[in-house]
């Protein structure tokens, strides 16, 4: 069993202003983003410029906040908000909705797309790859909040925390949505699989594991189980999805599309 370390959520304090972990996880994984699409736009036939990859992140992470708290609120905490709407502003207490956040980036590469005159799944195919390494960091960030542990456990990779010995959930979707999320979607996109693929099998990676996952995380105190005994939210909405990246998949490969 490994004792929780109870790491100060606050990185930096400069007189009145504090720095937080759970913030510099966003900036790090952001510039991590930036750095692979600038490697990405650097080969060959890429088609992108230093400047339209400077403005995909710009607009990429707007999506992820904005959609990220919004997502956050109505899917998680719209009662917590009605009595406190001030809370929506407060993003360096944590509070962020993969889900949302992925609905916001997509609105954000169809809006940036339209300016570039890019179709839509040709900026998701590009941006996918370079999502999971930024979603670890955003679990580091849960685990040093100390927030959205798992279940009690036995194992001996649990982490003790308040005398309870739990599964780390925040470390697992670091790993299985980030690191090996990350590897799968490099290494199947420089393949260069046809239009819609990458997207669909980034949907379809991220559900199954966040679905996998949720079986040993401890559901939001205030939702609880939606049904079974087991079925949590983030089940939920990470069905569609598995429906989804599953579709997009099965229309990138069909015979039809692999003609044309």
């Amino acid at each position: 069993m490994i004792p929780y370390p109870n790491i100060d959520p606050i990185a930096i304090q400069l007189g009145p202003v504090a720095i937080r972990w759970y913030g510099l996880m966003y900036i790090i994984g952001f510039a991590i983003a930036w750095f692979l699409a600038r490697h990405r736009a650097r080969q060959p036939g890429s088609g992108w410029s230093p400047q339209q990859i400077d403005d995909l992140i710009f607009y990429a992470a707007l999506g992820v906040i904005i959609g990220g708290r919004l997502g956050s609120i109505l899917f998680y905490n719209f009662d917590a908000w009605l009595g406190d709407p001030v809370m929506l502003l407060r993003v360096w207490e944590g509070g962020m909705s993969f889900h949302g956040g992925l609905l916001g980036v997509a609105i954000a590469m169809w809006l940036y797309g339209r300016k570039l005159g890019r179709g839509f799944f040709e900026m998701t195919d590009f941006v996918a790859p370079l999502a999971p390494l930024g979603l670890a960091f955003g679990r580091l960030g849960n685990f040093i909040n100390g927030e959205l542990w798992g279940k009690p456990t036995d194992v001996p990779w649990g982490f003790v925390v308040n005398g309870v010995t739990r599964h780390a959930s925040q470390l697992y979707q670091a790993a299985l949505e980030g690191v090996a999320l990350f590897v799968i979607l490099w290494f199947f996109s420089a393949r260069r699989p046809p239009r819609m693929a990458v997207s669909g099998l980034f949907g379809l990676g991220y559900g199954v594991f966040r679905f996998l996952v949720e079986f040993v995380r401890l559901p939001d105190a205030h939702i609880g189980y939606l049904a079974f005994g087991w079925l949590t939210m983030g089940q939920l909405l990470s069905l569609p999805l598995i429906v989804l990246g599953a579709a997009l998949l099965w229309l990138a490969y069909r015979p039809a599309a692999r003609a044309s």
